[in-house]
């Protein structure tokens, strides 16, 4: 079958040959890219024909999605992936993006983020970075901050405790060798930072451990005071570099005063808003609110009873605590300065603290009249703090304001 085939083929094959060397066959004249540029017009025009108002309004959107993709991918790749770590090497960086990522939103994962942030600090040690330097030591208040948020109060508690251990190690070991680098004053304000978020940590509800909150507290003011008396006596060393801002030293003496101040030992926070005040600068409105709470102590003010014996007397002068009216007086003299001070603020310094500050003092005022019976002025001082309280939003203000007249209220019927 096969070979009979063979020939029939050959002559359709041999016709094909002759049919073809009859024909002469013409070039192409229009080249394909114009044909394709003429269809894809046609095309454009006929959907412009179909849609004359969404056609453009869909070509305009296409093209403005395309633009800002070309600027917004190479900026968040610049801002959001490399520039966050770029004091990292790459090796710890890629570990810190991977604990990041299950550090928030839906993929939260504290197992997951934990592991990499320990990775990313082996890797670290491994690269010969310093582990008391800032990216390291952020790395670590991150890793703290993580178990706060979740609610794993005494691990955040466990890891601070032994980066403060690591900073306390190094200074009693390498600070003298760090003077002129400016490390043994960063190492040093890292210990001070530590024990402040540590004593909060101790002091919050969830722990409540206060005992151990007013030791960090209270090592963390010596700390800052026993620096701050070398460098006034000895003066500051070449490169040794800063330690704490004024406003830093005073917010660690007013942690401390407050927590007195919550224990009800007011004549021991007294002494620390005094000094957080001096820190503070005169146009802050901060300044305002240390006031209040230097009025505050001085009316709550509960001296402990002197235990001297006769043979100390006879060594130290006994001065017997001031009588209460004294002490009520002087309260209203801090409460009026509060109101004179936040009177003096303007804008920009001005903010919030003052408003606040400034309803504050004025019931406080309203309190000290109250105390002495005085209900006509009590009463004055409790309405114009409420009115106070309510312009600026302070709705804490105006609670207690209403509080006070009801409790005139019931003074009134007494007498």
């Amino acid at each position: 079958m096969f070979a009979r085939s063979v020939p029939r083929t050959a002559a359709r094959a041999g016709r094909f040959a002759q049919c073809e060397s009859s024909q002469t066959w013409r070039p192409i004249r229009q080249p394909l890219g114009r044909r394709y540029n003429s269809t894809i017009r046609d095309q454009w025009k006929a959907q412009f024909r179909r849609s004359p108002i969404m056609f453009p309004i869909a070509v305009i959107s296409i093209v403005g999605i395309a633009g800002w993709a070309a600027y917004f991918i190479p900026w968040y790749y610049h801002n959001v992936i490399q520039k966050p770590y770029h004091n990292f090497p790459e090796p710890v960086a890629k570990k810190l993006r991977k604990a990041l990522f299950y550090s928030r939103g839906a993929y939260l994962d504290i197992k997951e983020a934990n592991k990499y942030f320990r990775q990313a600090l082996h890797i670290a040690n491994e690269e010969g970075m310093d582990p008391f330097s800032d990216e390291i030591m952020g790395v670590k208040y991150t890793i703290a901050a993580l178990f706060e948020e979740a609610g794993y109060y005494a691990m955040a508690c466990d890891v601070l405790e032994i980066m403060r251990s690591d900073c306390q190690r190094w200074m009693e070991e390498f600070s003298d060798k760090h003077w002129n680098d400016g490390n043994r004053s960063r190492v040093k304000k890292n210990m001070v930072q530590i024990n402040v978020k540590l004593a909060q940590l101790y002091g919050s509800k969830y722990v409540n451990e206060p005992d151990n909150a007013e030791k960090r507290l209270v090592e963390a003011v010596e700390s800052v005071l026993g620096e701050q008396q070398r460098r006034e006596t000895e003066g500051l060393k070449p490169g040794e570099g800063d330690f704490m801002t004024d406003d830093e030293m005073g917010a660690t003496l007013e942690a401390l005063g407050q927590h007195y101040e919550q224990n009800d030992s007011h004549y021991l926070a007294l002494p620390l808003f005094l000094r957080a005040l001096e820190l503070s600068s005169p146009t802050s409105c901060h300044g305002v609110v240390l006031m209040n709470n230097i009025s505050t102590c001085l009316a709550q003010q509960t001296p402990p009873p002197a235990t001297l014996t006769p043979s100390s007397r006879t060594s130290f002068p006994s001065i017997p605590p001031p009588p209460r009216e004294l002490l009520v007086e002087q309260a209203r003299q801090w409460a009026a300065k509060a109101l004179a001070r936040a009177a003096t603020i303007a804008s920009p310094e001005r903010d919030e603290e003052c408003d606040v500050g400034c309803a504050v003092a004025t019931h406080n005022l309203g309190e000290f009249y109250e105390m002495e019976g005085k209900i006509k002025e009590a009463r004055q001082k409790y309405n114009e703090a409420a009115s106070l309280a309510k312009a600026v939003g302070f709705a804490e203000g105006q609670v207690n304001a209403r509080a006070g007249l009801t409790r005139l209220k019931r003074l009134e019927k007494t007498q």
